[in-house]
């Protein structure tokens, strides 16, 4: 991606539409450039002009002399289009449209637009914008700040993209006061061209980058193109961290749902999937997003959950061990010869276990030598260092001795002064030393939480994927069938079968027009058995009182199937009752759910979670965009707050984990090769004991004509 290098690395820039007049765009961001120490050469262009800021201005971007790098255009759109020809014909090398009229007001500015990007895309020349705040990059050796920011962020390892331009000037803004330095900071605009993905590509390869942070409204390339781009990214050779904050609604995410999958999915159900198979790390706030890129840039990752906790004040450490656990990680138990350090210098009040408390009047050398002694501790994987201001207290020293032993440690070690005014010093220092340190304990466990979930992903183990032989061919058949006869619903009548076909252990079932042939069919699977409602109108059969469970003599069969076309008639007169399903009651179990709702531009959205009647009440469910494989599959079912259900939570049996491990998989690829597949449900598979497998219970499949393309694997 070096084609990007004259975007934000350029060695002339030439501004065309640079104004004289203070307050105007062109001459707000002509001035930025020229007062930010630019280290290569600048033009103004603007014919009615012989000078902007003292410097000669040209008619034109053509009657240059010099070649020109980077071409940043504040002009309105029909001027633009004819300046964007010029740029092709003097051989700019990358173009920044500052100017807002474009595709976001639609109309002729919707075709300026994709008649600019076809002109650029032809020419190789990468377009950021149009509608967008600019690049900036405060690197000693370019020194750019080509944006209408008037403030030129200090020199950091964090680049920033975003797709807001106005959130761009808050974060700078807030970057100053927290003390925070950028590399590469971009406003991504209307991404006629270049995107999320080419910058992460670019910024992934930045040797001044080492933390990627991400403002997001809706990804112009989503589903698996975007993940495997990201997940190399996070976890190949050489991972740099992405911190992401989401915003806004996708269309996706509007459209009507008649599944359990789709009614909880949601456009925030595609966003998390992407986030969760991609490594990225997601963020509820602006707070957030800064408090995890500070730990980020220490570049120091815990390999394991153990934190110890150094405090002079109980309360703020009582608050650092719930957020502490609460967020994934533990408090370290301390060795024999680490409480015995502990004893030897620290006062008889002093609490010399986990967390540690140096009491209120603790001075610098206690806490150097509590915070040595525990990060000296083989079961300590990092710790946070509380100090509150107390009249004993001098900030700057604790935070000279913390900054000392932090950089001996490959440990990470994040601090929390609490207070403003009284340990501004301390906090400084802390901050120039790049050592993480926020205003309460509950950000600092957070963020050190962030860095043990970094840390296993990167170091996640990678298992065998499973070799399965589908019966593809009559898996097409079916479905062929089903749109010929004009089938949009199929209930387990149908869908079994093609179940059947990937691998799902589907239970013995026939349609039953009257009581006498339900009576004979029961005889014939053998008792117990199960009866349900077959109709296309009635997709919720439960809720119609179409189900009847448990029956084990012909009397009941008969008087239950009586019951269920009643109910049916009664819940929906209008309903086609196509007859009642005789099925073979399904053995004891765990009941979870697997699911599919496909997305347009994203592909199909594959859910798991705890399944039966509680799946909408609690939502304990995770979700991941197909394809995916075991890795994927293992991490789905280990992510739900239900797994220890799963896996002999006090002392029951454990459940065949295995077999759910496949029949994710199994699912993935029934709707990969089968994308008509628009919503799915299995709702319950009841999981049998370890190594006894699975039973499909209950499934609905509605089939969409609107063919999504498929995924590559």
């Amino acid at each position: 991606m070096k084609k990007l290098d004259p975007i934000f690395s350029p060695r002339s820039v030439a501004v065309v539409g640079a104004s004289a007049t203070p307050g105007k765009v062109g001459h707000d961001l002509f001035e930025n450039i020229l007062t930010g120490r630019f280290t290569g050469t600048l033009y103004p262009v603007n014919p009615k002009a012989d000078s902007i800021l003292c410097v000669k201005a040209y008619p034109s971007l053509l009657e240059i002399p010099d070649n020109i790098d980077l071409a940043m255009i504040i002009l309105p759109p029909p001027a633009t289009l004819a300046t964007i020809k010029q740029c092709v014909e003097k051989k700019v090398k990358g173009i920044v449209i500052v100017s807002a009229g474009f595709k976001e007001v639609g109309g002729e500015g919707k075709k300026i637009e994709e008649t600019i990007a076809a002109i650029c895309k032809e020419a190789g020349i990468p377009v950021v914008g149009p509608n967008c705040l600019g690049v900036i990059n405060p690197v000693s050796k370019t020194s750019l700040n080509a944006s209408f920011s008037r403030r030129m962020p200090k020199q950091g390892n964090i680049s920033f993209i975003s797709q807001s331009g106005a959130l761009c000037t808050a974060v700078l803004d807030f970057a100053e006061d927290m003390g925070v330095g950028f590399s590469k900071f971009v406003s991504t605009g209307n991404k006629a061209d270049v995107d999320e993905l080419d910058l992460l590509r670019y910024l992934h390869r930045d040797k001044d980058t080492n933390v990627i942070m991400m403002y997001i409204e809706e990804l112009k390339r989503g589903g698996q193109e975007f993940i495997d781009v990201a997940r190399e990214i996070t976890s190949g050779k050489n991972p740099t961290p992405i911190l992401a904050i989401k915003s806004g609604k996708t269309k996706a995410g509007a459209a009507a749902a008649s599944s359990h999958t789709g009614s909880i999915a949601g456009s925030e159900g595609v966003y998390n999937a992407i986030f969760d198979e991609s490594g990225i790390i997601r963020v509820s706030s602006v707070n957030e997003l800064f408090d995890y890129a500070t730990a980020f840039t220490a570049k120091k990752f815990p390999r394991g959950k153990r934190i110890a906790i150094v405090t002079n004040a109980g309360g703020p450490g009582i608050v650092a061990t719930d957020m502490t656990e609460v967020s994934g990680l533990e408090l370290a138990k301390f060795s024999a010869e680490t409480t015995e350090a502990l004893a030897s210098h620290l006062p008889p009040t002093a609490n010399i276990h986990n967390p540690v408390d140096v009491i209120g009047d603790a001075d610098p050398d206690r806490y150097h030598h509590a915070l040595e002694s525990v990060v000296n501790d083989e079961n300590t994987d990092g710790a946070l260092v509380i100090l509150t201001p107390q009249s004993m207290t001098n900030a700057i020293k604790v935070a000279q001795v913390v900054s000392k032993i932090a950089k001996r440690t490959p440990k990470p070690v994040v601090c929390s002064f609490m207070g403003v005014v009284d340990v501004s010093e301390g906090v400084r220092h802390l901050q120039k030393n790049h050592i993480p340190v926020y205003k309460f304990p509950e950000n600092a466990a957070k963020a050190l939480a962030a860095l043990y979930r970094s840390e296993q992903w990167v170091h996640r183990q990678k298992l065998a994927q499973f070799k399965f032989s589908h019966n593809k061919k009559r898996a097409k058949e079916i479905m062929k069938k089903c749109l010929e006869d004009g089938i949009s619903y199929m209930g387990e009548l149908e869908g079994n079968e093609l179940l059947a076909c990937y691998g799902f252990p589907v239970l013995p079932s026939r349609l039953a027009e009257n009581a006498k042939q339900a009576c004979e069919t029961a005889e014939e699977i053998g008792y117990p058995v199960v009866l349900k409602i077959v109709s296309p109108q009635i997709i919720h059969k439960s809720d119609a009182g179409g189900v009847k469970v448990n029956l084990k003599t012909p009397q009941e069969v008969k008087s239950a199937f009586e019951d269920i076309v009643k109910n049916a008639k009664n819940y929906d007169p209008n309903a086609v009752i196509r007859g009642v399903l005789v099925q073979k009651m399904a053995p004891d179990g765990m009941e979870v759910i697997m699911g599919v709702k496909r997305y347009p531009g994203f592909g199909h959205l594959i859910m798991f979670g705890l399944g039966g009647i509680f799946v909408e009440l609690f939502k304990d469910v995770v979700f991941r965009l197909a394809p995916i494989g075991r890795n994927n599959a293992v991490r789905m079912i280990k992510s739900i707050h239900s797994f220890p259900m799963l896996d002999g939570f006090r002392g029951k049996p454990k459940c065949d984990i295995e077999i759910i491990q496949k029949l994710l998989v199994c699912l993935s690829d029934m709707v990969i090769d089968n994308p008509l597949i628009s919503e799915l449900d299995i709702n319950p598979l009841i999981v049998h004991e370890q190594g006894k497998g699975a039973t499909v219970a209950d499934l609905r499949i509605i089939i969409d004509p609107i063919e999504t393309k498929p995924q590559k694997k």
